[in-house]
């Protein structure tokens, strides 16, 4: 005789499994199973629990960090000292150098022969950033935008050369725009160049060796910049100022000249004190101030005098970063408000 007591049915195994309403009924003692689809409650741990973890990481962070810290600053303030104290030094007979005190290096500096050198280097170092932008500009610009999946394989086919040695690089470069080098040969076969015309023992080519060495410091951050920009804008722009080069200037350029600022910089610093493009590829009349500094320290024998210069360029570098950080400090709060 069927028996129905509270509308729910026993099976054999004694567990229960609801009532018309939905209600799940347990056996006294049973195991708490949830069953499909039931919601378990949220365990939040103790607020001394979570405080103690996020402190327990920055903490992790700083420690790992601190061996490395130690010793790049270690010896980069061992170095400085080292230099900025042989700058006041002397030379003996032989050659060899003596610290000292000798204001005489210094006041060096401002003899026209070095003067005329530094501009020199400047000027070629401010050439190199603008023709590394005109240079990277499209080339980001291609790949972040146009890439698609072949994205990575690009910026690969870029980078990856420019792991082989800088020597070797110059080396090659300058075969290319040697005298008797396939580019003056094309050049000649059409008519654009003569028999007297050079590449090589100029200031230009010094300045191909300058971007040809540093230009991919160029492009990835402008890639990277213009990876995180929002392609919304330039769809914007060219409703709002009609043609493609307008809206690359007045749009792309602004969104990423964080990422041209950082590339400015990366080309800059090293093209400023590089001596290996205006050996190999430069002439008496165009030796920069790395080219002076090795000369004092390997051939001149003049030790306190290429420290003097070696601290004359740490510091026309020390102000292109200070303007940097500034112009970057300016930009952060400039996109926080």
């Amino acid at each position: 005789m069927a028996h129905s007591d509270t509308g729910s049915d026993t099976d054999a195994a004694g567990s229960t499994r609801g009532d018309r309403s939905g209600t799940v009924l347990r056996p006294p003692g049973g195991p708490a199973d949830p069953g499909p689809g039931t919601r378990l409650p949220h365990v939040r741990l103790p607020e001394r629990t979570r405080t103690r973890t996020r402190s327990r990481s920055p903490r992790l962070w700083t420690w790992l960090l601190l061996p490395g810290t130690l010793w790049m600053t270690g010896f980069l303030l061992a170095s400085l000292v080292l230099v900025a104290t042989l700058a006041l030094g002397t030379t003996d007979p032989l050659g060899n150098p003596r610290f000292g005190f000798n204001p005489g290096n210094l006041t060096a500096l401002a003899e026209p022969a070095y003067r005329t050198v530094l501009l020199r280097s400047l000027g070629y170092a401010l050439i190199t950033c603008l023709i590394c932008l005109a240079v990277a500009y499209p080339v980001a610009y291609a790949i972040a935008l146009r890439g698609g999946r072949f994205k990575n394989l690009l910026i690969a086919a870029i980078v990856v050369p420019f792991f082989a040695n800088y020597l070797v690089r110059m080396y090659g470069w300058s075969a290319v725009l040697s005298d008797d080098g396939p580019l003056l040969r094309a050049l000649r076969a059409v008519g654009v160049a003569d028999d007297g015309t050079k590449i090589l023992q100029t200031g230009a080519g010094v300045i191909a060796g300058l971007v040809y060495g540093f230009v991919v410091f160029m492009i990835i951050p402008l890639y990277a910049a213009m990876e995180r920009m929002d392609t919304s804008l330039i769809e914007a722009g060219r409703d709002l100022y009609g043609g493609p080069l307008r809206t690359f200037l007045f749009v792309t350029v602004p969104a990423t000249r964080q990422g041209a600022a950082a590339g400015c910089v990366l080309v800059f610093l090293p093209a400023m004190g590089d001596f290996v493009s205006a050996q190999l590829m430069g002439g008496p009349d165009q030796i920069m101030i790395g080219n002076l500094i090795q000369d004092k320290f390997f051939q001149g024998q003049n030790w306190p005098l290429g420290s003097a210069l070696t601290m004359l360029l740490m510091a026309v570098l020390f102000l292109g970063m200070l303007g940097y950080l500034r112009r970057a400090r300016k930009g952060e709060a400039e996109a926080a408000r």
